[in-house]
């Protein structure tokens, strides 16, 4: 069986990066100090690569309270040994091609 690529593209992962970077800022700015970036941007990377595209872009540049319902929802609701998202929809969810 092929496994997947899980590689993203150089704009996947800016946008990635952008999204931890305001998530964590956010985090930490309401008493969250263990949160770990890499494992977030892991848990995004997963999450847009496996079971739910998402629109990075605009999930970068969303509203804080949108972009903390998506990120810390899939964070608290990814299946990590699956990839899969359980009993979550992102709001900045994208149609596959």
């Amino acid at each position: 069986m092929d496994r997947p690529d899980l590689t993203l593209t150089p704009e996947e992962a800016e946008a990635i990066d952008a999204v931890v970077a305001r998530a964590v800022a956010i985090a930490r700015g309401h008493g969250m100090e263990d949160i770990d970036p890499l494992a977030l941007r892991d848990d995004l990377a997963a999450v847009h690569l496996g079971s739910t595209a998402l629109r990075l872009d605009d999930l970068a540049g969303a509203d804080p309270l949108d972009l903390v319902h998506d990120v810390f929802g899939i964070r608290r609701h990814l299946d990590r040994r699956t990839g899969a998202l359980r009993g979550f929809a992102p709001r900045f969810r994208a149609e596959r091609a």
